[in-house]
């Protein structure tokens, strides 16, 4: 990236984030939207996410992207909810297309954001320790970090998004690496979502959860074992 090039993003984004917040202070019907969106996240619940999305009508879709877009940036709202109930909404196909996709944008967007920004603002945006750690993940799993990190649920999306574009990382590599890395669990969750109704509502959640611990412990294991073997090298090296 040129001085030249980077000094226009800067620019570019500096001007997009005056004009949301304009938008938010001068336009009441926006400001009621993202009051209404926190309100309804903050439940937690499947159905009251899928019925606010459904409310938009035609629109709907562009607003379950919008929505996925926004968590990924700035707010702490499930991204598995909004991927329920777009298969819900939408079906399996169109649902999981729609959650990956949307996804990526905001994936793109956080990377996008932290390279042109620098550390600082990120640090802001997110927190300083929430980074660090991920930079410890990242100098210790080395180029497949980033696939590991978007196999793992318990690790933050837009943390790692940021934290990548912070990095010499490559945006191809980026790119890559995440929409590989996300695809398991959009389908899984996509699958759930198009059962979540009634009695089997539980049942499939508590699969879900079975299914997760299960790979969760079989990735932990192996995680460990590499950890464990970069000690016994490391300590090799010194000896």
């Amino acid at each position: 990236m040129t001085k030249k090039s980077f000094l226009r993003d800067r620019i570019f984004l500096f001007l997009g984030v005056i004009a949301v917040v304009a938008l938010y202070f001068l336009y009441a019907p926006f400001r009621m939207f993202l009051k209404e969106v926190f309100r309804v996240f903050a439940t937690g619940d499947f159905q009251k996410v899928k019925d606010f999305v459904a409310s938009y009508g035609p629109y709907a879709a562009a607003i379950s992207f919008l929505l996925m877009v926004l968590q990924s940036v700035v707010a702490p709202l499930p991204a598995f909810l909004i991927t329920f109930a777009n298969a819900a909404l939408f079906g399996f196909w169109k649902g999981a297309l729609l959650s990956w996709s949307s996804a990526m944008a905001g994936a793109a967007l956080c990377f996008f954001i932290a390279r042109t920004l620098g550390r600082e603002p990120v640090e802001k945006l997110t927190s300083k320790g929430a980074l660090k750690s991920i930079d410890e993940f990242f100098e210790r799993h080395g180029k497949q970090s980033i696939l590991i990190a978007r196999l793992l649920p318990f690790i933050s999306f837009d943390i790692v998004s940021y934290a990548a574009g912070l990095s010499s990382v490559s945006f191809l590599g980026f790119w890559v690496a995440t929409g590989l890395g996300q695809l398991p669990a959009t389908l899984v969750y996509s699958y759930v979502g198009g059962f979540l109704t009634g009695g089997a509502k539980l049942l499939v959640t508590g699969l879900l959860i079975l299914f997760a611990l299960a790979f969760l412990i079989g990735l932990g294991k192996q995680l460990y074992t590499e950890r464990q073997k970069s000690k016994e090298k490391q300590n090799q090296n010194i000896g």
